[in-house]
């Protein structure tokens, strides 16, 4: 920051650290997060709809999953991505659908059951634990990862002011170190050849760019797709999707990926240029 001697704090405190990433954008940019998100519906025939962003039904179809036989949704609750996946499973693929907090895990369940029809629900495996253990256990197990991170949540911050009020970035920090023992896990836990996405809806670089340079420096065989890569699995997977994805009324998925922007290592759907949709950074990693 400018003065590191200034501590940071609550609502003066978030409003500086944002316009330092920013700039003249912030004010924008914080305008179009306050109003309600705008929400796609994915449904089945038979069974309950279920509403979520619309960038975070783009993002999920960016990960390539057509041969794909074990799959993971890493921090699955409350199921919006899990569907998404769910939607595109092979006859003979098995998506383990996780969540660490029982609570949430129960609502994760609940939404499989009601939104699915159980010739896909039967293909997925629920379960409550910590997965940032799990390459503890077993590496180079699944052929595609789902990473959807815990992260700031700026939206959420700007809309409860009892967040707002308590905001420091030592939330960024400690968030960020959460992030990266996540996604250090999930690498480990893919099959060479296999991918990793990567996606959140912070805005702040530290908990996006800056967890995937941690990454790279990490690792040697890793490999980012470029927005052509991704942009191929997106259409792949949303063709071929067996349920309904229905986008707002006046939106189309298409054009908010190509409004997408591009960052150091991935994507960025932020609500100001992309009609309210977002905020949601997403980055496809391949295993080579």
């Amino acid at each position: 920051m400018k003065n590191k001697n200034v501590k940071l704090s609550g609502s003066e405190g978030f409003d500086s650290f944002y316009e330092d990433i920013f700039k003249e954008r912030w004010s924008q940019l914080k305008a179009s997060l306050t109003p309600d998100n705008v929400h796609a519906e994915l449904y089945f025939d038979g069974c309950e709809s279920y509403y979520l962003d619309p960038a975070s039904v783009v993002s999920a179809l960016c990960l390539p999953i057509k041969d794909a036989e074990r799959i993971v949704d890493m921090c699955a609750a409350p199921g919006g991505k899990t569907l998404v996946l769910a939607g595109n499973l092979g006859d003979d693929a098995v998506l383990f659908s996780n969540e660490r907090s029982p609570q949430r895990k129960g609502r994760l369940s609940k939404v499989v059951m009601d939104s699915l029809p159980q010739e896909i629900s039967e293909k997925i495996r629920t379960s409550c634990s910590d997965a940032s253990t799990w390459c503890r256990r077993e590496n180079e197990s699944y052929d595609s990862v789902l990473l959807d991170a815990p992260c700031s949540s700026e939206r959420h911050v700007l809309n409860d002011s009892k967040y707002l009020n308590e905001w420091t970035p030592s939330r960024v920090k400690t968030i960020a170190m959460e992030q990266w023992a996540l996604l250090s896990c999930a690498f480990r836990l893919v099959k060479r050849g296999g991918h990793v996405l990567y996606s959140t809806c912070a805005l702040c670089p530290h908990e996006n760019d800056e967890i995937v340079r941690k990454l790279m420096k990490k690792f040697e065989n890793v490999a980012l797709a470029t927005k052509e890569e991704m942009k191929a699995a997106f259409e792949e997977n949303l063709a071929s999707y067996k349920g309904k994805i229905k986008a707002p009324d006046g939106y189309d998925f298409t054009e908010i990926f190509d409004r997408s922007e591009s960052t150091e290592f991935g994507l960025h759907v932020l609500p100001d240029s992309s009609n309210g949709a977002g905020p949601l950074f997403f980055c496809l990693i391949k295993k080579i």
